[in-house]
C-alpha cells in the first residue's frame, strides 16, 4: 500500500497538485470578481438594476481572461521542449508535469467553455434587465434606449452583442472540431478550425470595448443611495407618517452633493492574452522559419495496428525528448 502511494505520488503527484492549484486560483478570481461586483459602491446603482446578472457575468468574464491566457501557454511546444531538456531539480518529475501540457491545454480549453456559457446566460439576463428596469433618474447608466426595448435589438445593435454573437460561433467550431470523432477522424477539421484562435482573440479584444457596464466615479460627491436634494424639503399635503418617514431616512441617509456620473471600464482584456499570443505566435514563426529546411523520407514501414513508421533525416536537426511531428496533407 505505501509503495503504491509512492509511486502515485511520483507519477501523478504533481500533475494533481497543479490541477488542485489552478482550480483554486479559478474559485478565488471568480469570488473576489463576484464581491466586488454585488458589495462595491461603484457598482451599487448598477447592481440595484441587473441584480445577480452583473455579479455573475463579470465573475465568469474575469475567469475567461484568465483561462484564455494559460491556454496558449502549453502550446509552446519549442519552449517546453528547452524546458525540458534543461531541468536539474525537478529531474524526472519536472518532465513528466510538462509531458501533461497537452492535458492542461484541454483543461482550459474546457474552462473556457463552460465559462462562455455562464457569461453569455448571465448576459442574457442582464440585457433583459435593461429593458425591464430601465432607469429615468440615471440615463447614462441603461445600455437600452427605452424603457421596455427588445433584448434581441440590445444585442444585435451593440458592439459587445455583435462580437459576442461571433465569439459563441468560433468558440462553437473549435469545441466541437476538437472532440475525439472529428479530432482523430478529420484531423484537418480539427487543425484549420483551431487556427481560428487568431481571429477569437482580436474579436475578444474588441469585445469589451462597447462598455456596456458601467460604475460610478464621484463617490466622494454622491454617495450611493443618497437622498436627492429635492427631497430635502416637504409639501403641505404631506401626512404626518410620511413626514417621519422621511425625516427618519434624511438623518440615516445623507443628501447628494450632485448627480451620480457613470463610466465605462477601460478595456482589460488585452493586457491578460497579449504576453502569451505574442509568446505563441513568435514560436509559431520560429518553427515556420525552421520548416524551410528540407527534410528526407529515408524509410516508410507499416506496423500492425495500423502504425506507421517513418524514417527522416534533416540537416542539422537533432531529435528532443517531447519533440512531435505534425502532418497537413
Amino acid at each position: 500500500m505505501a509503495l503504491s502511494l509512492r509511486s502515485w505520488v511520483a507519477n501523478e503527484g504533481r500533475k494533481n497538485l497543479l490541477l488542485v492549484v489552478w482550480l483554486a486560483v479559478n474559485v478565488v478570481v471568480f469570488w473576489r470578481t463576484f464581491v466586488l461586483y454585488s458589495s462595491g459602491p461603484q457598482y451599487y446603482y448598477l447592481h440595484q438594476m441587473l441584480g445577480m446578472g452583473v455579479c455573475v457575468s463579470r465573475a465568469s468574464a474575469s475567469l475567461l481572461n484568465l483561462n484564455c491566457c494559460l491556454v496558449l501557454l502549453p502550446m509552446c511546444r519549442s519552449i517546453l521542449t528547452c524546458l525540458r531538456g534543461t531541468l536539474k531539480v525537478w529531474a524526472r518529475g519536472g518532465r513528466r508535469l510538462l509531458d501533461q501540457s497537452r492535458n492542461f491545454h484541454s483543461a482550459c480549453g474546457t474552462a473556457i467553455c463552460v465559462f462562455s456559457v455562464v457569461h453569455v446566460s448571465a448576459h442574457l439576463v442582464n440585457a433583459v434587465s435593461f429593458s425591464v428596469k430601465f432607469s429615468d433618474e440615471f440615463p447614462s447608466l441603461n445600455m437600452a434606449q427605452y424603457r421596455g426595448q427588445d433584448p434581441r435589438i440590445i444585442i444585435l445593435t451593440t458592439v459587445p452583442g455583435v462580437t459576442g454573437v461571433l465569439l459563441v460561433l468560433i468558440l462553437f467550431l473549435m469545441f466541437t472540431a476538437s472532440t475525439p470523432c472529428i479530432r482523430v477522424g478529420s484531423y484537418e477539421i480539427f487543425w484549420f478550425t483551431h487556427n481560428l484562435f487568431i481571429v477569437f482573440y482580436i474579436i475578444l479584444t474588441v469585445h469589451v470595448v462597447g462598455g456596456a457596464l458601467k460604475y460610478q466615479t464621484n463617490l466622494d460627491t454622491h454617495t450611493p443611495g443618497c437622498l436627492p436634494a429635492n427631497h430635502s424639503g416637504f409639501t403641505a399635503d404631506t401626512s404626518t407618517n410620511q413626514e417621519r418617514e422621511l425625516e427618519g431616512r434624511q438623518q440615516r441617509e445623507p443628501i447628494c452633493g450632485e448627480e451620480a456620473r457613470f463610466q465605462s471600464h477601460f478595456p482589460e482584456t488585452w493586457l491578460w492574452v497579449l504576453a502569451p499570443l505574442c509568446l505563441y505566435c513568435t514560436e509559431r514563426m520560429c518553427r515556420y522559419i525552421r520548416s524551410w529546411t528540407p527534410c528526407t523520407i529515408v524509410t516508410v514501414a507499416r506496423h500492425p495496428c495500423q502504425v506507421i513508421e517513418l524514417r527522416m533525416l534533416k540537416d542539422g536537426f537533432k531529435a528532443k525528448p517531447g519533440q512531435i511531428i505534425v502532418c497537413i496533407d
